[in-house]
């Protein structure tokens, strides 16, 4: 967990899956840390209102939760995040448990950057969010020769 994995350690096709349920301590501390008290996340009356009949987490935090899978669990603590997209493709409520699926898409030694995808499911099996990220690897410092 949270390894420094070299570049050249890393390859296309590795992968890893964490579940993970959401509760409302999650959101709460997202919320209290961002400032993000947007309603549909914190107010009941509001929430029962919209579309879902429920408050949300917020997608960012779910999103958050794909990086966080990613460096603990696959790519390490090398690689700096240069590029982050999402696509926030379905509802996450606080007590749904979901997959969060990481691979690595794409490797560039050229650049040392790596691209992971993502694809977050919640038990049901219905998708919640895509994503796809670049990361950024330093070059290996050199030997130090002796003097």
């Amino acid at each position: 967990m949270y390894d420094a994995i070299p570049f050249d350690a890393l390859q296309v096709g590795d992968r890893v899956s964490v579940s993970k349920t959401v509760t409302e301590a999650d959101g709460a501390l997202y919320i209290a840390a961002t400032g993000d008290f947007g309603p549909v996340h914190v107010d009941d009356g509001y929430a029962g209102k919209t579309r879902f009949g429920q408050r949300l987490a917020p997608g960012i935090m779910v999103a958050g939760l794909c990086t966080s899978v990613l460096t603990a669990e696959l790519a390490g603590t090398l690689g700096i995040s240069i590029e982050d997209r999402f696509w926030f493709t379905g509802p996450v409520f606080y007590g749904d448990t979901i997959t969060i699926d990481v691979w690595i898409a794409e490797r560039q030694p050229e650049t040392r950057t790596l691209v992971w995808e993502a694809s977050a499911k919640n038990e049901a099996g219905l998708e919640v969010l895509k994503a796809r990220a670049t990361l950024k690897y330093p070059r290996p410092k050199p030997p130090v020769q002796a003097a």
